[in-house]
């Protein structure tokens, strides 16, 4: 079959295998962009759609009111590109075992519909070679929990391993720690950092809502004396989830 694009495609050393040697895994190269409602409304109308940009959005922002409250009544969403399906993760002893929330997670399951099962079939893979794996975030670890699965406590001490993730210059407007929701929203770390090293940070995660989130390190760090000239941006590739307070 003939290949219609092409993902170009970087090769990380796997920081999870340190007893592994030439283990690495995939990053597509355009991994940090994201397609949203208004880029996709923007796109219908320059196909020359006779619907305006607010009519698109209007009916985009009304479609994920009812599918979010399809999901949330338990119930499956099928459309072109995905099927999200309602999701109860964890063990239950016993029949009569109640739903513990320390237990057992609430999710969703997604898996690519027919369609775009068949699209990807029309994808090639260009491997660019090895990404600098000098700067990275390999493990984060809640302190309050002792958790590394991604689950995050507001207001509780975070722990994050890597290397060249020192915040530097401290208090420069462009660096910093961020969390970013799934709306593109960021949250700064504005509290002082409790360790600010190379290889490892220690800080106090801001009162985050319930929600997915994305961790973002910006930093003009280097191993010479002398800072970048741009800052670096390290994101980890696994999101961060802070759960709902159960009643």
């Amino acid at each position: 079959m003939a290949k219609k694009s092409s993902w170009k495609v970087w090769l990380k050393r796997n920081h999870l295998t340190r007893d592994v040697e030439n283990d690495f895994i995939a990053e597509v190269s355009t991994i940090g962009e994201t397609l949203r409602n208004d880029d996709i409304a923007a796109r219908i109308v320059a196909g020359r759609s006779e619907l305006r940009l607010e009519t698109i959005m209007s009916i985009l922002t009304a479609r994920d009111e009812i599918v979010r409250d399809a999901i949330v009544k338990g119930t499956a969403v099928q459309d072109g590109c995905v099927r999200i399906a309602p999701r109860i993760n964890g063990n239950w002893i016993g029949v009569s075992h109640a739903f513990d929330p320390q237990a057992h997670k609430i999710g969703i399951d997604v898996a690519p519909s027919t369609e775009l099962r068949a699209a990807l079939e029309t994808v090639g893979v260009e491997v660019l070679g090895e990404k600098d794996s000098g700067a990275f975030i390999g493990l984060v670890t809640d302190v309050t929990t002792g958790k590394t699965d991604g689950a995050i406590t507001p207001d509780e001490d975070i722990i994050v391993i890597g290397d060249k993730l020192k915040i530097q210059p401290e208090g420069e407007a462009d660096v910093g720690v961020f969390f970013v929701d799934a709306n593109g929203l960021e949250t700064r770390v504005t509290r002082k950092l409790t360790e600010n090293l190379p290889k490892k940070l220690v800080f106090r995660i801001p009162l985050l809502p319930a929600g997915s989130y994305s961790l973002k390190v910006v930093t003009r760090f280097s191993k010479s004396n002398v800072l970048l000239q741009e800052p670096r941006t390290i994101t980890y590739e696994f999101p961060l989830t802070v759960q709902t307070p159960s009643v």
